[in-house]
Protein backbone atom coordinates (compact mmCIF):
# COMPACT_ATOMS: atom_id res chain seq x y z
CA UNK A 1 0.00 0.00 0.00
CA UNK A 2 2.75 2.33 1.14
CA UNK A 3 4.54 1.49 -2.52
CA UNK A 4 1.17 2.41 -3.90
CA UNK A 5 0.75 6.01 -2.07
CA UNK A 6 4.78 6.66 -3.27
CA UNK A 7 4.00 6.23 -6.82
CA UNK A 8 1.11 7.85 -6.48
CA UNK A 9 2.67 11.38 -5.39
CA UNK A 10 5.37 10.53 -7.70
CA UNK A 11 3.14 10.58 -10.24
CA UNK A 12 1.46 14.12 -9.25
CA UNK A 13 4.58 15.58 -8.53
CA UNK A 14 5.86 14.97 -12.52
CA UNK A 15 2.42 16.51 -13.77
CA UNK A 16 3.13 19.27 -11.60
CA UNK A 17 6.36 19.71 -13.08
CA UNK A 18 5.53 19.04 -16.42
CA UNK A 19 2.66 21.64 -16.26
CA UNK A 20 5.52 24.42 -14.84
CA UNK A 21 7.67 23.55 -17.54
CA UNK A 22 5.16 24.09 -20.70
CA UNK A 23 4.56 27.52 -19.03
CA UNK A 24 8.46 28.47 -18.83
CA UNK A 25 8.37 27.58 -22.62
CA UNK A 26 5.58 30.35 -22.73
CA UNK A 27 7.01 34.15 -23.55
CA UNK A 28 5.18 37.21 -21.53
CA UNK A 29 5.10 39.86 -24.24
CA UNK A 30 4.10 43.48 -24.29
CA UNK A 31 3.11 45.15 -27.37
CA UNK A 32 6.22 47.20 -27.68
CA UNK A 33 7.92 44.07 -28.68
CA UNK A 34 5.88 43.01 -31.49
CA UNK A 35 7.39 46.43 -33.00
CA UNK A 36 11.34 46.69 -33.92
CA UNK A 37 12.46 49.25 -30.99
CA UNK A 38 13.78 51.79 -33.34
CA UNK A 39 10.00 52.67 -34.73
CA UNK A 40 6.92 54.59 -33.41
CA UNK A 41 3.35 54.00 -33.57
CA UNK A 42 1.48 56.96 -34.29
CA UNK A 43 -0.31 58.65 -31.45
CA UNK A 44 -4.01 57.97 -30.59
CA UNK A 45 -6.23 60.99 -30.36
CA UNK A 46 -9.59 61.37 -28.31
CA UNK A 47 -12.40 59.87 -29.52
CA UNK A 48 -14.41 62.72 -29.96
CA UNK A 49 -11.71 63.89 -32.25
CA UNK A 50 -12.21 61.30 -34.86
CA UNK A 51 -16.38 61.37 -34.18
CA UNK A 52 -15.48 64.85 -35.39
CA UNK A 53 -12.98 64.12 -38.18
CA UNK A 54 -14.63 60.94 -39.56
CA UNK A 55 -12.40 61.06 -42.17
CA UNK A 56 -9.01 60.55 -40.34
CA UNK A 57 -10.02 57.35 -38.85
CA UNK A 58 -8.62 55.11 -41.26
CA UNK A 59 -5.86 52.87 -40.37
CA UNK A 60 -2.27 54.45 -41.46
CA UNK A 61 1.34 52.96 -41.31
CA UNK A 62 0.26 50.07 -43.47
CA UNK A 63 3.97 49.05 -43.90
CA UNK A 64 4.63 48.93 -40.30
CA UNK A 65 7.92 46.65 -39.91
CA UNK A 66 7.03 43.81 -38.00
CA UNK A 67 9.63 41.01 -35.40
CA UNK A 68 10.40 38.31 -37.68
CA UNK A 69 12.15 36.71 -35.17
CA UNK A 70 8.44 36.26 -32.84
CA UNK A 71 7.33 33.20 -35.74
CA UNK A 72 6.70 30.10 -33.83
CA UNK A 73 7.01 31.51 -30.48
CA UNK A 74 4.86 30.53 -27.90
CA UNK A 75 3.26 33.90 -26.36
CA UNK A 76 1.12 35.13 -23.62
CA UNK A 77 0.15 38.99 -24.16
CA UNK A 78 -2.78 40.97 -22.93
CA UNK A 79 -5.33 43.10 -25.33
CA UNK A 80 -8.85 43.81 -25.74
CA UNK A 81 -11.11 41.97 -28.23
CA UNK A 82 -12.35 43.14 -31.24
CA UNK A 83 -14.87 40.86 -32.36
CA UNK A 84 -15.05 39.12 -35.97
CA UNK A 85 -16.55 35.65 -35.41
CA UNK A 86 -19.18 33.87 -33.12
CA UNK A 87 -22.56 33.38 -32.25
CA UNK A 88 -24.99 34.10 -29.52
CA UNK A 89 -22.58 32.90 -26.50
CA UNK A 90 -19.43 33.04 -27.57
CA UNK A 91 -16.59 34.22 -29.95
CA UNK A 92 -14.01 32.38 -31.97
CA UNK A 93 -12.55 34.88 -34.22
CA UNK A 94 -11.17 38.37 -32.99
CA UNK A 95 -8.45 40.99 -33.52
CA UNK A 96 -6.59 41.37 -29.97
CA UNK A 97 -5.54 45.22 -29.80
CA UNK A 98 -3.34 46.90 -27.52
CA UNK A 99 -6.19 49.47 -26.08
CA UNK A 100 -9.79 49.61 -25.08
CA UNK A 101 -11.77 51.18 -28.45
CA UNK A 102 -9.49 50.44 -31.46
CA UNK A 103 -11.31 49.65 -34.46
CA UNK A 104 -13.99 50.48 -33.27
CA UNK A 105 -14.09 54.02 -31.45
CA UNK A 106 -10.84 55.64 -32.98
CA UNK A 107 -8.48 54.10 -36.08
CA UNK A 108 -6.95 50.95 -35.87
CA UNK A 109 -3.50 50.67 -35.08
CA UNK A 110 -0.98 49.62 -37.18
CA UNK A 111 -0.28 46.05 -38.74
CA UNK A 112 2.70 45.40 -35.89
CA UNK A 113 0.26 46.12 -33.48
CA UNK A 114 -2.86 44.03 -34.19
CA UNK A 115 -2.96 39.67 -33.69
CA UNK A 116 -5.85 37.93 -35.43
CA UNK A 117 -6.52 35.50 -33.19
CA UNK A 118 -8.56 32.74 -34.01
CA UNK A 119 -9.89 29.70 -30.80
CA UNK A 120 -12.30 27.44 -31.70
CA UNK A 121 -12.89 27.29 -28.72
CA UNK A 122 -14.34 30.16 -28.05
CA UNK A 123 -14.44 33.13 -25.64
CA UNK A 124 -17.81 33.30 -23.22
CA UNK A 125 -19.24 36.93 -24.16
CA UNK A 126 -18.65 37.94 -20.43
CA UNK A 127 -14.52 37.69 -20.54
CA UNK A 128 -14.38 39.70 -23.31
CA UNK A 129 -16.33 42.70 -21.60
CA UNK A 130 -12.72 43.96 -20.25
CA UNK A 131 -8.49 42.88 -21.19
CA UNK A 132 -7.70 39.25 -21.40
CA UNK A 133 -4.57 37.26 -21.64
CA UNK A 134 -4.00 35.33 -24.89
CA UNK A 135 -1.81 32.15 -24.88
CA UNK A 136 -0.81 30.81 -28.39
CA UNK A 137 1.81 30.25 -31.09
CA UNK A 138 2.45 33.58 -32.95
CA UNK A 139 2.80 33.55 -36.71
CA UNK A 140 4.40 36.82 -38.51
CA UNK A 141 1.86 36.96 -41.13
CA UNK A 142 -0.26 39.90 -42.40
CA UNK A 143 -3.36 39.30 -43.00
CA UNK A 144 -6.49 41.65 -44.12
CA UNK A 145 -9.36 41.70 -42.06
CA UNK A 146 -12.64 42.75 -42.13
CA UNK A 147 -11.56 45.69 -39.96
CA UNK A 148 -7.72 46.43 -40.35
CA UNK A 149 -4.61 45.18 -41.93
CA UNK A 150 -2.74 43.03 -39.44
CA UNK A 151 1.11 41.98 -38.98
CA UNK A 152 0.33 38.37 -36.77
CA UNK A 153 -1.81 35.79 -36.52
CA UNK A 154 -2.41 33.14 -33.49
CA UNK A 155 -4.23 29.91 -32.69
CA UNK A 156 -4.90 30.41 -28.90
CA UNK A 157 -4.58 27.80 -26.49
CA UNK A 158 -6.26 29.73 -23.75
CA UNK A 159 -7.72 32.83 -23.20
CA UNK A 160 -8.78 34.26 -19.89
CA UNK A 161 -9.72 37.43 -17.96
CA UNK A 162 -7.05 39.76 -17.31
CA UNK A 163 -8.46 40.53 -13.74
Amino acid sequence: MRFLKQIGLLSAATLCLTAFAAQADVRELKWNELKPSDWEAPAVRDPIFYEQNPDLQVQTELDAPVVPELDGQKIKIPGYVVQLEGDDRKITEFLLVPYFGACIHVPPPPPNQIIHVTFPEGVPYPVTYDAVWVTGTLTVEHKDSELALVGYQMEADAVVSYF
